[in-house]
């Protein structure tokens, strides 16, 4: 064994890794239940992070290679990508509307405590994600090939997940819109890594846009969401179905753009500043 590890070290590390997280993932399982899942459901976050704190520390490397340290400006980034996360999906399902003629309208009635209590619940949802999907696993792959490989590679992974479910493989039209979707949210998740050198940043970034898809702005009113959409588009043809998707996700693609060119544009680069 020691001197297959000596041979493949790169490939034992990605072989390691991976069962890690999957004893991890396995463990929450079996943990969160009950008492624990309904009101402390961040067993797995946990978990990812002691083993990605291991596995850096294993690189002779600490937290800090990917933002996790104590740094104030570090921490900033997750209320940032709360809210442009947010504005974010805002912006796209707006563009969506134009095109398709909807209309937007504000609630009457809402459960603001429903909304505020929902970042507690939705936060280890995507904290989790971003572990395994933004963190050890994908700066290994750019450290060991190169940003665009890692990106198509984990961008990939990222959309199965979503894909392989019984109720969206039944549903032609929603395997293209994720198929389409789940990579531009990757390609905005991983730009906001490697801008800020943070993974507060893209947590913030899911947790906004997660946290809008559920009580920003919704179909049908709900005292759960600000806004609804009163009457949503049936699409009985492909391309404006394709054109909205194309739409949704171009805005998407545009603050991709934005982050990555946040030092060009206003003059001020993202990275972090040592303790």
């Amino acid at each position: 064994m020691k001197k297959l590890i000596h041979k493949f070290p790169i490939f034992s590390k990605y072989l390691l890794a991976l069962l890690l997280f999957g004893i991890c993932l396995i463990l929450s399982g079996l943990i969160n239940k009950g008492f624990i899942k309904e009101y402390f459901p961040y067993t797995s976050v946990i978990l990812l992070f002691i083993a990605t704190w291991w596995l850096l520390k294993s690189d002779k490397q600490s937290l800090k290679s990917i933002g996790l340290n104590s740094s104030l400006r570090n921490w900033s980034f997750l209320p940032l990508g709360v809210l442009i996360g947010a504005l974010c999906f805002f912006g796209a399902k707006y563009c969506r509307a134009v095109y398709l003629g909807e209309s937007i309208e504000i609630s009457e009635s809402v459960n603001y405590s429903s909304l505020l209590i929902s970042f507690y619940f939705i936060l280890p949802q995507v904290a989790t994600e971003e572990f395994l999907f933004r963190a050890y696993l994908f700066k290994k792959t750019i450290n060991t090939t190169n940003v665009l490989i890692a990106n198509v590679l984990f961008s990939v992974l990222f959309m199965l997940i979503h894909v392989l479910d019984e109720n969206v493989l039944s549903n032609k039209g929603m395997i293209i819109l994720l198929a389409i979707t789940i990579p531009v949210g990757h390609l905005l998740f991983a730009t906001a890594l490697l801008k800020s050198k943070t993974l507060f940043f893209p947590i913030g970034l899911h947790l906004g846009n997660n946290w809008a898809t559920r009580h920003l702005l919704v179909e049908g009113q709900s005292e759960n969401s600000l806004m609804f959409i009163s009457e949503t588009t049936r699409f009985e043809a492909w391309t404006p179905f394709i054109m909205s998707i194309l739409i949704f996700n171009g805005f998407f693609l545009l603050v991709t753009f934005l982050i990555w060119k946040w030092d060009v544009i206003f003059k001020r680069p993202l990275k972090i500043e040592a303790n």
